[in-house]
């Protein structure tokens, strides 16, 4: 027999005065509830209730449980209700970790309508260019370009697709010309971004035609954000996805170079771990950031 089962139905027996109505609160059978009552008794070795045709009442030693039972069972009623607002109602810290540039772009501008939705919801960001192991970090949410996980615990919802570009300041291409070829990079200071795969290496693709280029850069880094104001300063050509550059393109800042050649494109992803019952922060940033990627039609705009 349950031991909290038997407790809850000793109170309100206590409370009701009958078995039946008892019985019926916890939505019991009067044949379970009077299994659960013999069954207290029997493990205290002691009688609870006085029983009589008309009504139940309680022996001192019931009176004296029903003290101790009534408070303990209130605490157990809260702990439960606590535990419930908390999965229905995102409350605590919410880790989010990504690269910089992503965390700039397409994070810290929607914190204030995030936050303004949930306002017992506290946001941490941890910016950085490499992928930390979410249980060993205590992270909750990672934005990350790659299509798996290694680890099976881990959930990967996809959130776009984007393209890799080649693009330069209006200045840099007035100055320098822009290339007709993949070739032609030879001739061109690159920006290249060191945590790319295979850095040293550009492969395009045409028209079923694959080219693979080998590079050196003027400037290497290992965060967008510092190739972006390189390009901006009119150094080089750099080579970077669209969710960083869009607007800098759609505004004329930087314009894109060998258009018909592809690179391989990305796919930004929202991991976070796999969990039977998940915590409503979790669930309230990755529906938000989901909403947030259909809203702007993201996928359509960093791929055309």
């Amino acid at each position: 027999m349950d031991r909290w089962t038997e407790i809850a139905l000793f109170v309100q027996v206590a409370e009701l005065g009958s078995l039946t109505k008892a019985a019926e609160a916890l939505e019991l059978s009067n044949a379970a509830a009077s299994r659960h009552l013999a069954a207290l008794e029997e493990r205290l070795a002691a009688r609870l209730v006085q029983r009589n045709t008309r009504r139940l009442s309680l022996t001192d030693v019931g009176e004296a449980f029903y003290r101790r039972c009534k408070p303990l069972l209130g605490e157990l009623h809260e702990a439960e209700a606590e535990v419930n607002a908390t999965v229905l109602k995102p409350t605590g810290v919410l880790r989010i970790t990504g690269s910089l540039s992503f965390c700039m772009i397409h994070i810290a501008p929607r914190l204030p309508e995030f936050t303004e939705r949930y306002p017992d919801l506290r946001v941490e960001i941890v910016a950085a260019n490499r992928y930390y192991d979410l249980l060993d970090s205590g992270i909750d949410v990672a934005i990350r370009t790659r299509e798996f996980e290694a680890d099976s615990n881990i959930t990967v919802r996809r959130l776009a697709e984007t393209r890799r570009i080649l693009a330069a300041s209006p200045q840099y291409l007035q100055r320098h010309g822009a290339p007709a070829t993949p070739q032609d990079l030879a001739k061109h200071k690159l920006l290249i971004y060191t945590n790319a795969h295979n850095p040293d290496q550009l492969r395009f693709t045409r028209d079923g035609q694959v080219l693979v280029l080998p590079v050196q850069g003027l400037l290497e880094a290992n965060d967008g954000q510092v190739l972006r104001a390189a390009a901006l300063k009119h150094l080089g050509i750099l080579v970077q996805p669209m969710y960083i550059v869009h607007e800098d393109v759609v505004a004329g800042r930087l314009v894109p170079v060998l258009r018909e050649w592809e690179l391989p494109r990305l796919t930004v992803n929202v991991a976070y771990q796999s969990r039977r019952h998940l915590p409503a922060k979790v669930r309230a940033f990755v529906d938000f950031l989901v909403e947030q990627f259909e809203k702007n039609d993201y996928e359509r705009r960093w791929t055309a």
